[in-house]
């Protein structure tokens, strides 16, 4: 008995396993072959690509994109308008905001494709992390990353190249 509350007008793709205790409101799109872990909850319009792993206690505000093959390790919390690329790796703990200074909306963190981000990292709301970055454990990150780049501290700064320059 799974016990997960799973709303009529969500759409759910071929092969989708769902954990017990999770919440999957209105509007929200899970691509095939996606795993949904223990107590999850997925708000309205959170969209979900195929074949990604989806952890216990991951916590979706709405109105985010995830790509596909996309990895989110338990206890992360994925803001309103967070988007992730293809082929990401989130750690255990990611958490995101989407409001600034005086509480106003302005957006989560876009995300690109194959990055990968270490346990307990805090993005800002409203900044780019590029394609193929990488993002240090504990790292508090206020900025935009550029594609291939590697940062981690508090706060985070540029410490190297991904790939070797040409």
């Amino acid at each position: 008995m799974t016990n997960s509350v799973i709303s009529i007008k969500a759409k759910i793709g071929k092969n989708v396993k769902i954990g017990s205790f999770c919440i999957i409101e209105d509007d929200v799109i899970i691509g095939d072959n996606t795993i949904i872990r223990n107590y999850v909850e997925l708000r309205k319009n959170t969209v979900i690509g195929k074949d990604c792993y989806i952890d216990s206690r991951v916590t979706s505000s709405g109105n985010c994109l995830i790509g596909n093959n996309v990895i989110i390790r338990y206890d992360s919390i994925i803001a309103k308008g967070v988007k992730i690329g293809n082929g990401t790796y989130i750690s255990p703990k990611m958490m995101t905001n989407n409001l600034n200074a005086t509480k106003n909306p302005i957006g989560g963190a876009h995300i690109g494709s194959n990055v990968f981000i270490g346990t307990s990292c805090v993005l800002q709301h409203g900044i780019k992390i590029g394609n193929n970055s990488i993002l240090g454990t504990l790292s508090f990150v206020n900025k935009d990353v550029p594609e291939n780049e590697i940062w981690f501290g508090n706060p985070a700064t540029f410490k190297k190249y991904t790939i070797k320059e040409e």
